[in-house]
């Protein structure tokens, strides 16, 4: 039997209004990489900062033991000269300091007081080696994608003689190329004797470096189970209370004439006017369809929507749009949403939401003229209108007027979705629409994408995750390298066909 140098135990932590954490426990061995899963809101993110100091001894009741001894963490710094350091969802570097800046800060290595930069570099190099990256520690983190970027925070972690390391949503925003290398990262640690928890959405990859798993529900610990001997099917219904015998809502199409057209769409790079990032890409929706755009990181599906969108994205944008065949004028924000357009971001965080403001706020930024009289707002209304669609949607809140920034990342995007319903758009572009949600969040989005669609909506899904764009979608179009290189109907289309047309041996299908 593995020693365990981790005891959760009792941990209750309550915010106004909210029960986040009952009774909740939890045990961690060593060696061991233990995940930890739930529904967004069930308590995951609260119960890792309550361990990591982030919710400070005294804020929470319960107890904390790590290596035999009791734990009465003041803050962060306390828990990380312990051995337990977290790596949140949104990564802490500063861009514009260097990989080895980023890794001692706070911990700078000097003497005497002065920075010893050549032990800095050399310290650091170590590091990235460990994590398995060959970057100068002198470059920008700016300059590294994010999946490098995450390596450094782990080798940040490394420098701090991790003995538990905690990893938040670690893949959400990671190719899966860069996601293997991570979870692999995880299974060498635990060879040399570090232990982690990990919180993440995605069941396959639990499944595949897991050694138990714990769910929490509703703020509670329902189970723990030994990953080995368990499957996806048993983890969902412990989640979510119930079995989920369907991934996907079923919907019966009711598709009609092309509402929105994109031709000819050429989009340079914001910094390079040389470099064209999309290529010439011509795009149809129908009416009351749901159309998908597949394709790798780095294809450029952001970039082409971002750049219709109001040209938030880009420079040289040449190419024309269509809105139920009539040439419209997207070239500002508020021009692309008067004409019945609207876009929810991949970034919720940063580009979708004001998360220091609250529900109500969010759910009516984008059409302030229908809640207000004579250009004044009507307090009323708007709290009406917040409040039916916080019911339609399903907003899992204390009420309109909780703080955007402490929901959970799938009522977030519910929010951001109320936000561009109450715009009441022909055309719905989503970006990643699931990204770093549960497979219950995810359902009730994809019911809500199901009733846009009977409404006769025209929606553009982006998704890395193939299996979303097979479950949802009436037709598929794959983007590689700025260019459209295949496009198939829904019923038709396979992972093995999407990959085929990335990497050039598919033909290109009319649907």
């Amino acid at each position: 039997m593995e020693k365990t140098i981790l005891e959760m135990r009792g941990i209750t932590k309550t915010f106004p209004g909210v029960k986040a954490l009952q009774d909740v426990n939890l045990d961690v061995r060593e060696s061991e990489i233990h995940a930890v899963v739930g529904e967004n809101g069930a308590g995951k993110s609260t119960l890792m900062k309550v361990l990591s100091g982030v919710y400070p001894h005294g804020t929470y009741s319960g107890d904390i033991r790590f290596m035999g001894q009791e734990c009465r963490f003041s803050g962060i710094h306390d828990s990380e000269r312990v051995g337990i350091v977290i790596i949140h969802q949104e990564l802490a570097l500063v861009p514009l300091l260097s990989i080895a800046e980023n890794i001692f800060l706070g911990n700078e290595q000097a003497k005497w007081g002065i920075i010893d930069w050549n032990l800095a570099r050399s310290r650091a190099a170590k590091l990235l080696q460990r994590v398995g990256l060959k970057e100068d520690p002198d470059t920008l983190i700016t300059n590294i994608g994010v999946g490098k970027q995450q390596l450094v925070e782990i080798a940040k972690a490394l420098s701090k003689e991790v003995k538990l390391l905690i990893l938040d949503e670690p893949t959400a925003s990671l190719s899966e190329k860069d996601s293997d290398a991570l979870l692999s990262l995880l299974v060498d640690f635990k060879q040399r004797g570090i232990s982690s928890i990990l919180i993440s959405h995605k069941l396959n990859e639990v499944a595949k470096v897991a050694d138990r798993i714990t769910i929490l529900r509703d703020g509670r610990t329902i189970e723990t189970l030994d990953a080995h001997a368990t499957d996806e099917a048993r983890i969902i219904t412990s989640m979510v209370g119930r079995p989920l015998d369907d991934r996907f809502p079923p919907r019966s199409p009711n598709i009609g004439e092309t509402i929105f057209e994109v031709k000819n769409w050429v989009v340079h790079h914001p910094q390079h006017a040389d470099r064209q990032v999309v290529k010439g890409i011509d795009i149809a929706v129908r009416k009351g369809e749901v159309v998908g755009i597949a394709g790798l990181m780095g294809a450029g599906r952001t970039e082409f929507a971002m750049s219709v969108f109001g040209r938030s994205y880009g420079q040289g944008i040449s190419g024309d749009v269509f809105l139920h065949g009539r040439k419209i004028d997207t070239s500002s924000v508020d021009r692309a949403v008067a004409h019945g357009i609207a876009y929810a971001t991949e970034d919720r965080k940063t580009f979708g939401l004001n998360l220091i403001d609250h529900i109500k706020h969010n759910i009516t930024a984008a059409n302030l003229r229908a809640v207000s009289s004579a250009g004044v707002l009507d307090d009323m209304r708007e709290l009406n209108v917040a409040n039916d669609y916080r019911r339609k949607t399903n907003i899992r809140s204390s009420s309109v007027y909780q703080i955007t920034g402490n929901l959970s990342g799938g009522n977030q995007q519910k929010v951001v979705l109320s936000k561009w319903l109450f715009a009441n758009p022909d055309v719905l572009i989503l970006d990643e629409p699931t990204r770093g949600i549960d497979v219950g969040a995810k359902y009730e989005i994809y019911t809500i994408i199901n009733k846009l669609a009977e409404e006769g909506k025209g929606i553009l899904v982006i998704s890395s995750e193939m299996p979303e764009l097979l479950g949802i979608c009436d037709r598929i179009y794959v983007m590689n390298e700025g260019r459209i290189v295949g496009e198939m109907a829904g019923s038709e289309a396979s992972q093995e066909k999407i990959m085929r047309a990335i990497v050039g041996t598919g033909e290109k299908a009319a649907s």
